[in-house]
């Protein structure tokens, strides 16, 4: 039967791998948005923006908030996976 379900599937093949590269694709990008290392980068350059006048308090305040969220959910996500979160 097993080989039967491949024959029939073979077409289909394609499509298969395209939605696997997809989401491999996917999961490399959400990775490296939530990866801890480069959010703590981003709020380096964040603090930098700021202190040359490039944006004001209140630009600094809802990016550093947004940012500090996505360190707490890659944080979550560490603990989840049984990773670590550095």
């Amino acid at each position: 039967m097993g080989l039967i379900t491949e024959v029939l599937l073979l077409p289909f093949a394609p499509v298969r791998g395209s939605a696997w590269a997809v989401r491999q694709v996917l999961n490399e990008a959400e990775r490296i948005y939530y990866d801890p290392a480069t959010v703590r980068a981003e709020l380096s350059r964040l603090e930098e923006r700021l202190e040359a006048g490039e944006i004001t308090e209140e630009e600094f305040d809802r990016m550093e908030d947004e940012l500090l969220d996505r360190l707490e959910t890659a944080e979550r996500m560490g603990t989840q996976t049984g990773g670590t979160a550095r």
